[in-house]
């Protein structure tokens, strides 16, 4: 596509985007406040406080304006200044009760007026839109920081993927049959046929648009959650990805409510060994099988949650 093609598309999202959600409006979700007022106020309700030369900093602001911005907050009561003990020269500001209310109820607002755009949407498309949005927001921050990676949920076609991903990494690496494929399809295919939302997860790592890991939380029981299809590529490895996975797994597992976590592999796989004993596996049961065409040792890991 044309540099101009593409600048074109950009530019048409942003006008459809921001005339969705109010930003053309003199003031910001039907409150007192304008935009760059409402920014301020949402800042200091999640720093807590900062100086106005760090806000303008942050926000890509001129500070004769940011300024402006902390007179006009000051005068109609949102805002309070406080001496900076480090410097003389300038003045930390926080929210007084006004400010915080006036954040909560632009708060809340935006809330509704998002959840007013996703409604009309099933949660395979909203589950899709959010995917691509924290994918765009990944692609431009990477100008920042080329280590920069995601997790989402998987979005259409990437449990695909993790099949196909699992077949040429094993076989390239270690020398896989076909058959781990096909152990790796059925488990895909049992998660997306059967798996609860509320119990059982799949996370992607996404790095500069392209699948980079995944890993799965599925019920083994009652009180057991497992670990599996866990996966890193080469081309991503190094950057945490793989850790990250692990210990996303083990939140979300004991955030509802499961007692333990256990996992299956087999011997040989070094890398992944390290990473399950730094997050507090242990090997629990090994036996020798004949697996993907050669004689390997399956290994049960657990640890509690």
């Amino acid at each position: 596509m044309p540099l101009d093609d593409r600048i074109a598309r950009i530019r048409a999202f942003s006008r459809s985007y921001t005339r969705r959600i109010g930003l053309l409006e003199e003031r910001l979700l039907h409150s007192p406040y304008s935009l760059s007022e409402g920014r301020v106020i949402w800042e200091l309700a999640h720093r807590g406080s900062a100086t106005a030369a760090d806000l303008a900093r942050d926000l890509g602001l001129d500070a004769g304006y940011m300024s402006r911005l902390v007179r006009r907050l000051a005068k109609r009561g949102d805002l309070a200044k406080h001496p900076d003990p480090d410097d003389g020269r300038s003045s930390i500001l926080s929210l007084t009760e006004a400010g915080r209310a006036g954040f909560e109820a632009i708060d809340d607002a935006s809330c509704r007026e998002i959840a007013g755009l996703l409604d009309p949407l099933p949660d395979t498309l909203q589950e899709r839109l959010v995917a691509h949005l924290d994918a765009a927001r990944s692609v431009l921050d990477q100008g920042a920081d080329d280590r920069t990676w995601l997790l989402r949920p998987p979005a259409p076609g990437d449990l695909g993927w993790i099949v196909r991903a699992h077949g040429a990494l094993y076989a390239r690496e270690y020398g896989f049959d076909a058959t781990f494929e096909a152990l790796v399809a059925e488990i895909v295919a049992d998660y997306a046929r059967t798996h609860d939302p509320a119990t059982e997860r799949c996370w992607i790592a996404e790095r500069h648009g392209d699948n980079v890991g995944c890993v799965m939380a599925v019920r083994s029981d009652d009180d057991t959650a497992q670990l599996r299809c866990l996966i890193v590529d080469p081309s991503a490895r190094g950057l945490g990805i793989g850790r990250r996975l692990v210990t996303t797994c083990i939140d979300f597992a004991r955030d509802v409510g499961y007692r333990r976590m256990m996992l299956w592999t087999v011997d040989g796989l070094h890398a992944a060994r390290h990473l399950y004993e730094e997050a507090g596996f242990a090997l629990v049961e090994s036996t020798p099988e004949v697996l993907w065409g050669e004689e390997r040792a399956s290994q049960r890991w657990e640890r509690d949650l």
